[in-house]
């Protein structure tokens, strides 16, 4: 696979979302470029100190080529934090793999603040879940709307109002509650379904 087909994956369903800023899952992220490149590797470069704050950096060897990505050890705010402990740079770390992989095109459009791969809709690999081909069909207008839905279902099963949250799931038909689906995030749906 070259840059030109991974930067085309839509890995909207392995998103997490905190404080208004997107993560690609790292774990997902990593199962993904081994399911692609089973050759990959990867390793961590020495932590670099700023002041009293940590920069960690994890190169990727994979289709090929090395990526190199950094990132700050950093709070929920997503401020760099003085002293870190070793839990907040192994977070960062693995943020940190998980932004190196999207180097090689693996969710990259998440970094630069879009919503969906360039293309309107794109079909996710098969392999890849088993929800592939959801959003196959939907305009990119459609695909906003249910998007919109879902980031109103996460906003109500975190507040617990889930007769809110399941009104909106009933207003779907089959492939709409599919493809609203692939946009919720996996704790989202857990606490969704267990409703």
């Amino acid at each position: 696979m070259n840059y030109s087909d991974l930067r085309k994956v839509n890995v909207n369903e392995h998103i997490e979302k905190k404080n208004g800023l997107s993560y690609l899952s790292w774990a997902w992220a990593v199962d993904q470029l081994l399911q692609l490149d089973n050759a990959a590797t990867w390793s961590y470069g020495e932590p670099t100190k700023f002041g009293e704050t940590l920069m960690v950096f994890c190169t990727v060897e994979a289709f090929g080529k090395k990526m190199t990505a950094q990132l700050p050890v950093m709070d929920y705010r997503n401020k760099a934090i003085p002293n870190p402990d070793a839990m907040s740079v192994n977070t960062a770390m693995q943020r940190c793999l998980a932004k190196a992989i999207a180097l090689h095109g693996i969710g990259l459009y998440i970094y630069s603040g879009e919503d969906v791969p360039e293309e309107d809709v794109v079909k996710k690999p098969e392999a890849v879940t088993p929800n592939a081909g959801a959003l196959d069909g939907f305009s990119k207008g459609e695909l906003d709307i249910l998007s919109g839905m879902a980031d109103d279902i996460t906003k109500f099963v975190l507040v617990g109002k889930m007769i809110d949250a399941k009104d909106i799931w009933n207003r779907l038909n089959n492939e709409e509650k599919a493809a609203l689906w692939s946009f919720l995030d996996s704790k989202t749906r857990s606490t969704f379904k267990k409703a």
